[in-house]
């Protein structure tokens, strides 16, 4: 299995995302330009991952310029034949931007830059992304952003508890979801989801600052075993 970790302008996140896959999980990655217009040489059994960051500045609205990047409409048209993508804050906000994922991030509720450690609990392990984990499962993640409440419609939330699409929701250190435990006033304190086809997979938190022990906290190490190990057994 392949990753491929595209860059923005604004990008910062990309180093720490090849460093964890290439130099922890021991995949094989390759950096991605925002300007490529192909990705042929990754298949369906690859992922691509939209990292953190700043793209453009977030000078329009987060993730709304880098969805049009050259880069975009490849991943688009990889997501559609099965590719695996993931989104990690901006990265996820670049997802429900281009429609790979339904929903927008929008400001916190306090207007405010939040950076700290969170906790995750896990909603379901039918995904490629969470399949070594399981449902309850706690997850103390760092997040950093200022544009990460979740929104969708009422009856796009329907269907994604529909079909078990949310991957993670604020908790508090016991699993409690709860208002308090509600870092940026996401609706239903989402924290994460994928989409219908189960290929695509955004999340705020940032996993790949969780997964060393020189930072203190593996805890989101497993996400990436899950992806890795879940894939080579479907192969």
């Amino acid at each position: 299995m392949k990753f491929g970790v595209v860059v923005f302008p604004g990008s910062n996140c990309d180093k720490d995302m090849m460093h964890v896959l290439g130099n922890v999980i021991g995949s094989e990655v390759r950096e991605v330009w925002h300007k490529e217009t192909s990705l042929d040489d990754f298949t369906i059994d690859d992922c691509i991952v939209l990292p953190g960051g700043f793209s453009y500045g977030d000078y329009l609205r987060t993730g709304a310029i880098a969805r049009y990047s050259p880069v975009m409409q490849a991943v688009i048209e990889f997501a559609a034949k099965g590719g695996k993508v993931l989104g990690i804050c901006n990265g996820f906000q670049i997802l429900c931007e281009s429609g790979l994922l339904p929903g927008a991030l929008l400001r916190n509720t306090n207007s405010q830059y939040i950076c700290k450690n969170v906790y995750l609990k896990v909603q379901t392990n039918k995904t490629l992304y969470t399949a070594k984990s399981h449902a309850g499962a706690i997850l103390q993640i760092p997040i950093a952003h200022g544009e990460g409440r979740y929104y969708c419609n009422a009856e796009t939330l329907q269907e994604l508890y529909a079909n078990d699409q949310v991957l993670f929701k604020y908790c508090d250190v016991n699993g409690n979801v709860t208002p308090e435990a509600n870092p940026n006033g996401s609706l239903d304190n989402i924290a994460g989801i994928t989409n219908a086809t189960r290929n695509v997979f955004g999340m705020m938190p940032h996993p790949e600052r969780a997964s060393e022990e020189a930072m203190g906290n593996t805890d989101g190490l497993i996400l990436f075993e899950s992806l890795v190990s879940a894939i080579a057994q479907m192969a």
